[in-house]
């Protein structure tokens, strides 16, 4: 959701910053970044995110994400 707001590849997100938005604590997220890196999804420097495959990270995230995009399309619908 921060790549479609940002409109870049590299995001500026620290693993601390990352496990406050996600109300987890940074080993969580720094277990969940190697994973998605190892499976060439992601590039995780310090301090930044780089979607390498942004269709097999969408298909590896959950339903949510769709959900909330889905509601975004129907708010922006109803503004117009």
């Amino acid at each position: 959701m921060s790549h479609d707001r940002i409109g870049n590849g590299t995001m500026p997100l620290t693993q601390e910053f990352l496990g406050q938005m996600l109300g987890t604590r940074r080993s969580s997220v720094s277990m969940a970044a190697s994973i998605l890196q190892k499976a060439g999804m992601i590039t995780y420097t310090r301090g930044n995110v780089t979607i390498e495959d942004r269709p097999r990270l969408a298909e590896a995230a959950c339903d949510c994400y769709q959900i909330i995009q889905d509601q975004r399309s129907k708010w922006r619908g109803e503004n117009a």
